[in-house]
């Protein structure tokens, strides 16, 4: 039997092509395999189509906007490795890249590196048809001009000698390896390009990736260490606003943050705007989602960050927490969600929002628990359960 609730029906194999008229694609990447749950415009109504790659560590999965069909995957397949998949039809069939990311050797002194796993992917801008980025583990940006078949590495992240610093040792950083992620292309310029480093803070470029400068003023770090360390700043998620672009949001170890452009480097400081959520939550977690239309509406699902980082809701209340005035203030959005006993939590990647006229969010837990919450949130309802540890989910809408 397929691992879902009784809201998700699986796609018998012989009716596959039907999906393609479907209005929204949920893509679900798991610990175990990928999944795609396909739903009506209504989004009352899913089928279930996976599970793909079964027992193959899918760290993301991802649809090409620019195409409506084109989807990669970043796998790690056991004893086989890191690499990418690739399909031209929405998951009909798949195809490995001919040349996975890879690190060059390196130059002068700098050490060898190997991936371990591609952990992030990127479309890229708009008007550059088959481009895309990718970040891995250890700390390292990848891009391709094929739509996946190859990738080469950026040397102006993975042979900076200054950035190589930063990233410390493999050993350093989270609990499964450091890692390369929220690469953000500027929707206005190609050129222009935001990522974090878990650990290593967070990084612009506006050369298409050849140089790069530092974005941690104002930023927080555990106490104890040097905030002008750039090794010992610790993003978990970055998002910038589609409604605004010179507006970013952040999710970090310590806190929440949001950052307003203004042209001038020496007045570019993030501003902690967690500090309004409730004391006994804290604003401590890993995803951050942004809405599609309004920069002043944010989304955050904080995890308890006491004593030894428990990594699970607080208190087993799981609950979603917007701001809709900036991070002025927060509201608890739980209608729906288990109210005791829930001990789960979401990881970086596991939290989204689609692009309808009233947005809804996705969100997927650690313990195989596939959300919807409409209504921006306001209403909470279980689309799957039973299904892997998800590590990343993200919605497109198919033409």
């Amino acid at each position: 039997m397929s691992p879902t609730s009784a809201r998700a029906k699986p796609v018998p194999k012989a009716k596959a092509k039907a999906k393609v008229s479907q209005r929204l694609v949920i893509l679900v990447a798991t610990r175990k395999g990928a999944w795609l749950f396909h739903g009506d415009s209504r989004r009352k109504s899913w089928t279930v189509d996976g599970p793909h790659f079964l027992g193959h560590t899918i760290s993301h999965l991802q649809m090409d906007p620019r195409d409506g069909r084109t989807l990669l995957a970043a796998a790690k397949t056991g004893h086989l490795g890191p690499t990418i998949f690739r399909s031209t039809d929405l998951g009909r069939s798949w195809k490995e890249a001919q040349q996975p990311p890879a690190f060059a050797k390196p130059s002068g002194d700098l050490p060898a590196r190997s991936v371990d796993h591609t952990f992030w992917l990127s479309p890229g801008h708009a008007s550059e048809s088959g481009s895309w980025y990718a970040g891995t583990s250890p700390q390292g940006l990848f891009r391709s001009e094929d739509g996946g078949v190859s990738w080469a590495p950026m040397p102006g992240v993975n042979d900076n000698p200054q950035l190589r610093e930063w990233m410390g040792s493999v050993q350093d950083g989270t609990p499964d390896g450091p890692k390369l992620h929220s690469i953000i292309i500027d929707p206005r310029d190609p050129a222009h390009l935001y990522f974090g480093m878990s650990g290593g803070g967070v990084h612009e470029s506006r050369d298409g990736g050849r140089s790069w400068a530092t974005l941690i003023k104002g930023m927080q770090v555990v106490g104890g260490f040097d905030p002008d360390t750039v090794t010992f700043h610790d993003p978990h998620c970055l998002r910038l606003c589609p409604s605004n672009p010179d507006r970013l949001y952040q999710q970090n170890h310590c806190g929440i943050y949001r950052l307003d452009r203004t042209g001038d480097p020496a007045h570019d400081v993030w501003q902690r705007i967690g500090g309004k959520m409730p004391k006994r939550v804290g604003d401590i977690g890993f995803p951050m989602v942004v809405h599609p239309f309004d920069a002043d509406t944010a989304w955050v699902f904080p995890m308890d960050g006491s004593d030894v980082w428990p990594r699970t809701s607080p208190a087993g209340r799981p609950a979603a927490y917007v701001t809709r005035n900036a991070g002025k203030t927060w509201q608890r959005q739980d209608h729906g969600l288990p109210t005791d006993q829930a001990w789960w939590t979401l990881k970086r990647q596991a939290m989204t929002v689609d692009a309808q006229a009233v947005p809804a969010l996705y969100l997927g837990t650690t313990s195989g628990e596939l959300w919807i919450g409409r209504e921006e949130g306001s209403k909470w309802f279980n689309i799957a359960r039973h299904l892997p540890e998800i590590y990343a989910v993200e919605v497109a809408t198919l033409p």
